[in-house]
């Protein structure tokens, strides 16, 4: 009797690929949809993926504060949420990085923005970063000002540590150079003095000014024709009365410009319903789309 003929081989090799291709797609790359990593210079920061959500219930509210840096971001996802989701009610303010973290602690507020790294300390106390985006820190002076041309990266951290106190050390006429300082609860201050100034202090001499309050607009008033000072780039980028430096030959909006740090918004853990709705949006195509619209 004839026996009946096996299936050739080549069919067992393509049920074997088939098999293991599978296999591997299942157990090696398949990605939880629970969390994304970006680590920045002091911390990591976690972005749990919240998702869009489909609806939000009418009247849910969320009260941000934080980073001056972010008030055009805040105020750009605010009016995206609010029209996606209708009934719904942001209520975003601008106290300064430091101050939006006390208010999370506190429970005062649903989200801090915040312009700088988490600390270990603010992690311990169940803070979690979502990095939202990156922001370039800009260098400026008055329209006014005679000084006209670009600073290296170590004539700045000079600058501002009061090594250099003349206009004429850096190619300028000579004249005091009026450093404009921000508070200390700035986030912004924060990411100058660590990426800038590496960890080390500001300046104290007599040629320094340090703000009573975190605010871009009194800070470029206070320039005149020989100050200096530092702002997110967005906030300056379209300023009729500052100039903006360009570091080391290169403007806020090259790349490789040195002064680049991230932006976050940060939550206590666990997040709430309406905490999730609006960091769902925030970090979505349609929410990354809304915080540029008008920056």
């Amino acid at each position: 009797m004839k026996t009946k003929n096996s299936p050739p081989p080549i069919v067992f090799i393509i049920l074997f690929l088939i098999v293991f291709g599978g296999g591997y797609w299942f157990f090696f790359k398949r990605q939880p949809a629970s969390t994304v990593t970006t680590t920045s210079t002091n911390t990591t920061s976690v972005n749990p993926a919240f998702p869009l959500p489909n609806s939000v219930p009418s009247g849910t509210t969320v009260k941000i504060d934080g980073s001056t840096s972010m008030v055009t971001i805040n105020q750009n996802l605010k009016r995206g949420f609010e029209k996606q989701f209708p009934g719904t009610n942001v209520v975003a303010t601008a106290n300064g990085s430091q101050n939006g973290i006390a208010d999370l602690i506190a429970g005062r507020v649903d989200i801090a923005a915040v312009s700088r790294p988490l600390t270990a300390q603010e992690q311990s106390q169940g803070l979690v970063a979502v990095a939202l985006t990156t922001d370039a820190i800009a260098i400026v002076v008055g329209k006014a000002n005679p000084f006209n041309q670009g600073l290296t990266s170590a004539q700045v951290a000079d600058i501002f540590q009061g090594k250099i106190n003349n206009w004429s050390a850096v190619g300028g006429n000579s004249g005091t150079i009026r450093v404009i300082n921000r508070p200390a609860v700035s986030g912004t201050h924060q990411a100058f003095q660590e990426i800038v100034l590496k960890g080390t202090n500001f300046g104290t001499a007599s040629n320094f000014t340090t703000l009573s309050r975190d605010a871009t607009t009194p800070l470029l008033q206070a320039l005149g024709t020989d100050g200096i000072g530092y702002a997110t780039f967005a906030q300056v980028a379209n300023q009729q009365t500052v100039r903006v430096v360009a570091i080391d030959g290169l403007n806020p909006d090259a790349s490789g410009y040195p002064y680049q740090r991230q932006l976050y918004y940060v939550y206590k853990n666990p997040a709430n319903p309406s905490v999730q709705a609006f960091l769902g949006y925030a970090t979505s195509p349609q929410g990354q789309q809304a915080m540029i619209l008008e920056n």
